[in-house]
């Protein structure tokens, strides 16, 4: 676990790039009407872009269709699919490191001004920048679960399991690759899933797959949270779907304060009391720590 208070934010003398008149005045009025009050950050994909981790809906992406629950589950073939390309793309997600967004709200958690941390990310760089308690709204590829049994393992045990079962396949970072470490490549023939060691059963990333519901009781120490906040502050997501906006009304209907900080629209942007269109890694240090 990385301090946050000795994380790796910039020195004293460095000079961070300059951010446009309409952010930095946004910047200057979110710290001035939540001075004082208790954030709770609810995270997306853009807070990962600056680690090298692409989000689905960001400019210059391709329109994909990530794999659903009911087709991993439904069908072998599916399977093979998510772990063939998985295998090659998990690499990306293990080797990834926190940016300043990151270690900007860890930081802000440990001098009291977050706190908790809900997330739509499943690459873990939250913890790893040092934020503590972060509720993971879509799970951790970091883990892997037996459907059958609730046998779990570690991402990196999976990994061996794989590399074992196919030694031929070889990994390469020349590929396009997505939040969830799904590489675009092409599957080779033969390529083999292991089973649960345990009881046989089907192997899946525990993560919640299109069309999964997220645990209730994980919404609802989300709702918990909120409901203990002064203000919500949302980081680097477009609330495209709802398992992320039904916070953005909860706080609405609360009369809680709204501060969105993303590149591009987002369903909350009318609910909110600012919205700032810039960088999270460059906006988030100017916000919550300077």
């Amino acid at each position: 676990m990385v301090d946050p208070m000795k994380s790796e934010l910039p020195d004293d003398d460095y000079e961070s790039p300059a951010l446009s008149a309409a952010a930095q005045y946004g910047v200057d009025f979110v710290r001035e009407r939540l001075a004082g009050k208790k954030l709770l950050v609810l995270s997306g994909a853009g807070l990962s872009t600056d680690s090298g981790i692409p989000d689905y809906r960001g400019e210059g992406r391709v329109a994909r269709h990530p794999m659903t629950f009911d087709n991993f589950m439904g069908s072998h073939e599916a399977q093979v699919r998510y772990w063939a390309r998985s295998f090659v793309g998990w690499s990306r997600i293990a080797l990834a490191k926190p940016n300043a967004g990151h270690f900007a709200i860890a930081r802000a958690q440990s001098l009291g001004q977050i706190t908790r941390v809900i997330t739509q990310n499943v690459d873990g760089l939250h913890q790893a920048a040092g934020a503590r308690k972060v509720i993971e709204l879509h799970g951790t590829l970091g883990l892997v679960r037996c459907m059958k049994c609730d046998f779990s393992m570690t991402r990196t045990e999976m990994d061996s399991l794989l590399t074992a079962l196919n030694p031929a396949i070889s990994k390469s970072d020349s590929f396009e690759f997505s939040p969830d470490g799904d590489a675009e490549v092409d599957i080779a023939p033969g390529f083999e899933v292991p089973a649960c060691p345990k009881c046989g059963g089907v192997l899946k990333p525990d993560v919640v797959f299109f069309g999964e519901n997220v645990p209730t009781e994980r919404v609802s120490e989300a709702f918990d949270a909120l409901d203990a906040a002064d203000a919500l502050l949302v980081v680097g997501t477009s609330l495209a779907v709802n398992s992320g906006m039904r916070f953005a009304k909860r706080a609405a209907q609360t009369d809680k304060p709204i501060v969105i900080v993303n590149l591009g629209p987002t369903k909350a942007d009318e609910l909110a009391l600012a919205k700032i269109e810039a960088n999270t890694s460059l906006v988030l240090e100017r916000l919550l720590i300077d």
